[in-house]
């Protein structure tokens, strides 16, 4: 053993860990570790960057004008699905031919969308939404016109180059039905990619325009108004238009007449959309790069270094939509089939294409219905949500401590429990139940034979396709974008919040730090950063591009599919009864495409699990868990220590003033300390502490009504934890502190509630930091719910608390007598509190080594006296074993 001497290097015995990119350096003062490495702690935020200004929050009207052009869109959509073959086919158009036109669809949606994304991502114009939007409304006015007058500007072309003779040449006549179909395909090919272009432009405005807390409402307004659509589209294409007086003006047949109507609606709101919202004009960046070689790059940076819980979205809607494309291509011919099964015959074709137009329009309502209700399920309490003033997160917790003694202190008022807030339903949670359904509901085709019961209960599931990923990806996409903005602020790697401690006194600034950066969506898919130079901003039309590519996709399989089960299926049998032109008797091919379906969709939800919760759901999480935490602290101080203090001033009047004072106390306990640091002993010969009657001493005083003796500090506790850390040394009032529990009626000289908080910051951002190195790490860990386990206040009692022999020393008030409690059972100890008021015990120990000896001596506390303790096994919970092995090398037992 060495005596202390101040001037010389001294090796730190409380760990003997070799630390990388350690250096030794001259300290100013001999009350501090020589030997200190320097851990590479990232500088305070909250200092440094700017506050992150919250967007304005949308009201419910701001939410339906910003969705009313999805209602508009859906209607034009309706004329393509409603009217689109049976007015191809009326032109001539052969079946075959007619295939080849509808393969528009996904050809529209591979291009048309991550093209637009790419281009108005690129564009710094407060109009880089909006102009599409614009634009693609102008082409479906324009491609919906020429469907309308097909035929009139067909005979207006072949009579503008004078071709024929006259209406009765057959050539004239020829040449116009041509015409006729050449029109219609260039317009349904126009009108496909118009569509296209203007649903993902409405989509990247509502990710522009709405706070990352408001997505999930936004885009449930969306499903809502899509929904609306369909029934509003389908219901005007039933109804008679050709006997209202503007409509008969018109001319033409009920198509015609269906399309001016949904031209008058698109216009009508999508100018509403435009009119009311606008987006923020971004900030221009010089570029060496042309405009398009910009794009492209922009481009496939997005496809390369797409995040993982993004790419994971895509995994679950690529499979979703195997499932999706064979129920809305051929539930209504599963309708018909169905119909024959139970008439033992072919059914009238009028009767079964009314009878799956009707389950298709209950379908509808259904998902209309279902798609107001379910986001219910997922509503973010406002409570739970961000404030404008949370700037760091000490300001954020400070606001939730206020506020749940505001509501603490109202309930009491009304003579009733302080209730906090739920937490709603996970979107990750509510897509998987709906996939599950999906399933459930194609698989039982093989025994239940009301496919208009089925078609219209799958309108649930619908509804929650066009609204929960749009919604789990836009929030994500939503984050990526603001830690973007500030890492280019302050060319720092894309982060979310970061952990800050609160600094008692000011000692070394670069020990008062943040302890960690926690894993950012980015670093899932990116292990390195460059932190010299700016980012790229994120692509986040061109993301929901990619997206929209892992929904088009499908339908090439599906096409694929589809017709390897029919030949084998229906094959060229005929049945017995039946005809060989029979359309839906004797037919079971559709239903078998169905099951496909549903198997697909249950391997997406067996994904949809492994996406992780938007980063509002996980920020909810951990303000309910704070408030959780405070309430039990609030419900045990009141329990235990109130009635203590009653007794000491034996009047309850003076309870009010008396809790106020404790709090004074514990606040100002802090600065007592100053920066004084006593000398470290290393090598003092130090004897075990005597415990002998110490437990009929803690009962006696506990007895005793004369609390004010309890003023001065005990040595007792001074000489337990010196016992502990040899290499350290207590002051007595920082070791009265850290022993004596909120409980304990002497807590109103000090007790260990703020230093078992600031512990309890710590050891997390240690554990933050190894998980975030281990090379054992998932994509799919839940960091925060690994740590939460791990740190269980509990665990740290048991494991911990017990071996140290803190329920020994440390004073609290408990529910069981000390003579009951020696021999109880590891149950009955966890029901009392020991374990906790232990667990709370280790936490302060941890906070006031952190907060008198330095970061560093904390971090080699951490790793060497806490972490082997709490490793998880088959008889306790604990740290994961997949972490076992980084154990190793960062701890000595």
């Amino acid at each position: 053993m060495l005596p202390p001497t101040a001037d010389a290097d001294q090796e730190d015995p409380t760990t003997q860990i070799t630390w990388p990119n350690s250096r030794r350096r001259e300290s100013d003062s001999s009350n501090v570790l020589h030997d200190e490495p320097q851990i590479p702690y990232e500088q305070d935020t909250t200092m440094t960057r700017k506050p992150k200004v919250l967007k304005k929050r949308l009201s419910t009207w701001d939410l339906i004008t910003l969705s009313i052009s999805m209602l508009g869109a859906q209607i034009v959509w309706t004329v393509e699905l409603g009217y689109g073959t049976p007015f191809l086919l009326s032109l001539g158009i052969s079946e075959q031919l007619t295939a080849l036109v509808w393969l528009a669809g996904p050809i529209s949606g591979l291009i048309a969308q991550p093209v637009i994304g790419a281009v108005s991502d690129s564009s710094t114009s407060k109009y880089r939404r909006r102009y599409w939007v614009i634009l693609a409304t102008v082409v479906l006015v324009v491609s919906t016109l020429v469907l309308a007058y097909c035929e009139a500007l067909a005979a207006f072309f072949v009579d503008l180059f004078q071709v024929g003779a006259g209406d009765w040449d057959e050539k004239r006549t020829t040449r116009v039905a041509n015409t006729a179909i050449c029109l219609a395909i260039v317009a349904f090919y126009l009108l496909d990619f118009a569509l296209n272009g203007l649903q993902a432009s409405l989509r990247n405005l509502l990710l522009d325009v709405t706070p990352a807390s408001q997505l999930n409402a936004g885009n449930a307004w969306h499903g809502r108004m899509t929904h609306a659509g369909n029934i509003i589209g389908f219901g005007f294409g039933f109804l008679p238009l050709a006997k209202l007086p503007f409509f008969r003006l018109l001319g033409g047949t009920q198509f015609r007449k269906f399309c001016i109507l949904c031209i008058i609606i698109l216009v009508i709101t999508v100018w509403t959309t435009c009119a009311l919202h606008e987006e923020q004009e971004r900030e221009k960046k010089s570029s060496s790069q042309g405009k398009f070689r910009e794009i492209w790059t922009n481009t496939k940076v997005a496809v390369l270094n797409l995040p993982k819980p993004i790419r994971r979205v895509c995994y679950v809607q690529f499979f979703a939509f195997m499932g999706w494309f064979p129920f809305l291509f051929y539930s209504t011919t599963y309708v018909g089939q169905v119909m024959a099964l139970e008439l033992g015959r072919e059914p009238d074709p009028d009767l079964a294409t009314r009878t799956g137009e009707f389950a298709m329009l209950l379908y509808s309502i259904v998902a209309v219905i279902a798609g107001t209700v379910l986001p219910h399920l997922a509503n973010r309490d406002r409570r739970l949500m961000a404030h404008k003033d949370d700037v760091d997160e000490d300001a954020e917790l400070t606001r939730i401590k206020n506020t749940v003694r505001q509501w603490k202190a109202e309930a009491a008022r009304n003579g009733k429990p302080l209730r906090l807030p739920m937490m709603p339903f996970l979107l990750r949670n509510i897509w998987t139940g709906a996939l599950l359904w999906f399933s459930v509901l194609t698989l039982s085709t093989f025994f239940v034979k009301t496919a208009t019961v089925f078609i219209a209960l799958v309108g649930v599931c619908w509804a929650v396709a066009m609204w929960a990923p749009f919604a789990i990806i836009m929030e994500l996409l939503k984050e990526l974008s603001e830690n973007n903005q500030l890492s280019n602020d302050d060319r720092r790697p894309l982060h979310s919040r970061t952990h800050s401690t609160p600094g008692l006194r000011s000692v070394r600034s670069s020990e008062r730090q943040p302890l960690l950066r926690r894993r950012s969506l980015e670093e899932f898919g990116n292990d390195a950063n460059d932190e010299s130079s700016p980012r790229t901003p994120v692509a986040g039309g061109t993301i929901l591009g990619v997206h929209n590519l892992a929904i088009v996709m499908p339908q090439f399989v599906v096409a694929v599919v589809t017709s390897i089960i029919f030949r084998i299926a229906d094959g060229n049998t005929v049945v017995e009864g039946g005809d060989e032109s029979d359309a839906y008797f004797g037919k079971n091919g559709v239903a078998w495409v169905l099951r496909f379906g549903g198997v697909c969709t249950l391997v997406g939800a067996v994904i949809a699990r492994m996406v992780p919760p938007t980063p509002t759901e996980k920020a909810m999480r951990r303000r309910l868990g704070d408030m959780r935490d405070l309430k039990e602290e609030m419900e045990y101080y009141v329990l235990q220590f109130l009635p203590a203090l009653h007794q000491l001033q034996g009047s309850s009047r003076h309870l009010p003033a008396v809790y106020a004072d404790a709090e004074e106390v514990d606040e100002d306990s802090g600065s007592r300390l100053g920066n004084r640091k006593p000398p470290l002993a290393f090598g003092r010969d130090r004897r075990k502490p005597d415990y002998k009657n110490f437990d009929e001493k803690h009962a006696q005083s506990q007895a005793r009504v004369d609390y004010s003796t309890m003023r001065a500090p005990n040595p007792m506790f001074a000489e337990h934890l010196n016992h502990l850390f040899p290499e350290l040394q207590f002051p007595l009032e920082l070791a009265r502190r850290i022993l004596t529990h909120a409980s304990h009626p002497a807590a109103i000289y000090g007790h260990n509630a703020g230093l078992s908080f600031m512990g309890r910051r710590v050891i997390s951002a240690y554990l933050y930091l190894l998980l975030s190195s281990s090379p054992h790490l998932k994509p799919s860990d839940d960091l925060e719910a690994i740590v939460a386990q791990t740190l269980n206040t509990y665990v740290l009692g048991e494991h911990i608390g017990s071996k140290w022999g803190l329920g020994r020393v440390m004073r609290w008030t408990p529910t069981l007598k000390a003579d009951k409690s020696k021999d109880a059972s590891p149950t009955l100890l966890k029901g009392v509190g020991l374990y906790k008021v232990q667990g709370d015990a280790v936490a302060a120990v941890i906070g006031g080594i952190f907060e008198q000896f330095g970061a560093s001596t904390a971090h080699r506390t951490f790793h060497t006296r806490v972490l082997p303790h709490i490793l998880a096994s088959k008889f306790h919970a604990g740290l994961p074993e997949a972490f076992h092995e980084d154990t190793i090398h960062h701890s000595l037992f």
